[in-house]
């Protein structure tokens, strides 16, 4: 059967996961490719589905600098601390599945801006909100967010690839003091949504291995269409769903 609730469903997706569609940027950046903000996730493993298209998604992590492919039905995710940008081939689309859903809502993700933002926690949450909206001016400060991650990006980059890593370790130490306030506030998101999750999937294991699945009575279905469409994401256009613990209500604040 299918719930009443299909549009506002009482349930998480499955494992308290994110959910959303994205359409690489086309824009071309300082270094003549076209794609979206480099950033990193301080608690969250990202995945990319590529559904049509194709492209790649840049990494720097403690293995170097990674450029991996993606077309379409490629899968590519990267764990908490690896910096990636997503760039634009040709038609590039990506469904993104995001461990922890809430979190990278609540600033898990931290752009690569160069370290005087970082440092500056008003300067940096100037430089990485957007105006509401999907209208010229949102373009325009998205477009302007990306090139600022790209320029301290780039530094990232250039000093891993002559063999440098401190840049890039000192990146991730930046990114962690800017959020470390926010943390009880992630984790009672973590508490309400993946944990709760698990927890729940604890319980049924009990109540099958004392023979009792009375759970089993409660079984539904659930449905949903994209709630916001064309949105601008660090990464592309972005599709949202206003599922509970999934998408959080855009108000310009950075999301994947």
């Amino acid at each position: 059967m299918v719930s009443d609730a299909m549009s506002t469903p009482s349930h998480p997706l499955p494992g308290a996961v994110g959910l959303s569609h994205l359409r690489a940027y086309g824009w071309e950046a300082a270094d003549g490719v076209c794609g979206g903000s480099p950033h990193l996730h301080l608690v969250c493993t990202e995945a990319y589905v590529v559904t049509g298209g194709h492209g790649s998604v840049q990494t720097l992590s403690p293995d170097g600098f990674r450029d991996i492919p993606l077309r379409a039905g490629s899968l590519a995710w990267f764990t908490p601390g690896t910096v990636h940008r997503m760039v634009q081939g040709s038609d590039l689309r990506i469904t993104v599945l995001m461990q922890n859903s809430g979190l990278p809502e609540a600033g898990d993700a931290v752009f690569t801006f160069p370290p005087e933002v970082l440092a500056d926690p008003e300067r940096y949450a100037a430089a990485a909100t957007l105006p509401p909206g999907t209208g010229a001016d949102t373009e325009t400060a998205a477009r302007r967010r990306r090139d600022l991650a790209v320029e301290g990006y780039l530094a990232l980059r250039e000093a891993m690839t002559a063999g440098d890593g401190g840049p890039y370790r000192a990146f991730q130490q930046a990114a962690a003091r800017l959020v470390r306030a926010r943390v009880p506030a992630w984790r009672e998101l973590w508490r309400a949504g993946a944990l709760a999750a698990a927890e729940h999937t604890g319980a049924q294991l009990d109540a099958l291995e004392s023979g009792e699945p009375s759970y089993l009575a409660e079984a539904t279905a659930y449905q949903s269409e994209p709630s916001r469409l064309n949105g601008f994401g660090m990464c592309g256009r972005r599709d949202e769903y206003a599922l509970p613990g999934t998408t959080l209500p855009h108000d310009g604040k950075p999301t994947a």
